[in-house]
């Protein structure tokens, strides 16, 4: 077991670390916001005047992305229905909302893709990572992302000899679910209190409160207020103040 030093903390006796993917490890704000205005602009050619309620319900306003809103937070499938229930507002049915709603989703996906252009790790991730690993202990990613975008991740920044779990929100469960978070530590053969969570939103830290980890670390990069963070037990703004000691 490895004590972790964070800022002004200490948590000790720590087996397992587990990570969001997006805004923690992967600077994904900027692919997330061309998402959200992609999906919206091909629904309101087909539904004239529903972009910018959709663009709302994403969390897209000013064109700055909120860090508490649907496309920062969500799943593909919780965006997806938000997608759908908008379309149903205009007078279709059900089915038909959710099957343009897919076709839309889908259409996007083949012209905008995540890479180490789009969707970059955060600088000093990697170094981080490696130290963690290094220092014996088991690194996993917990995500709103769909699985597969997980081990893309992964696989795209040659981070597979340190992440050990990858588990995206279309397990069965999501955030903020303990279930979740107590089912990643039993994978990583650990338990929660010798566990810590690290993520950038208010459903990482609800989901660690919840599933009793031994510490939960809200990161905000480079951004000192970050009032949904305020419940972990600390907020950084670089990952580098995470440090085995």
């Amino acid at each position: 077991m490895v004590n972790i030093r964070c800022g002004n903390l200490q948590f000790n006796n720590i087996e397992a670390i587990i990570f969001d993917k997006d805004g923690t490890l992967e600077d994904s704000n900027n692919f997330l916001r061309e998402l959200s205005i992609r999906r919206a602009r091909l629904l309101d050619a087909q539904i004239p005047g529903i972009g910018d309620p959709l663009l709302m319900a994403f969390g897209l306003q000013n064109n700055q992305l909120d860090p508490t809103g649907l496309m920062a937070v969500g799943s593909r499938q919780e965006n997806l229905i938000a997608a759908a229930a908008y379309i149903a507002e205009t007078g279709r049915s059900w089915f038909e909302a959710l099957e343009m709603a897919e076709n839309a989703f889908r259409e996007v996906d083949k012209y905008l893709k995540k890479d180490r252009t789009t969707s970059p790790l955060f600088a000093g991730s990697l170094d981080v990572l490696k130290t963690l690993s290094e220092a014996g202990l088991k690194l996993g990613i917990l995500s709103a992302a769909p699985t597969y975008d997980v081990e893309h991740f992964v696989q795209e920044h040659n981070l597979s000899d340190y992440i050990q779990l990858m588990i995206g929100g279309d397990q069965g469960l999501s955030k903020p679910d303990p279930q979740l978070l107590i089912k990643a530590c039993q994978t990583l053969i650990t338990s929660p209190d010798k566990t810590l969570m690290i993520g950038d939103s208010q459903g990482d830290i609800l989901m660690a409160k919840q599933a009793k980890v031994a510490g939960s670390i809200g990161i905000c990069w480079a951004n000192q207020i970050a009032p949904h963070l305020e419940q972990a037990d600390i907020i950084i703004t670089q990952i580098d103040q995470i440090q085995p000691c």
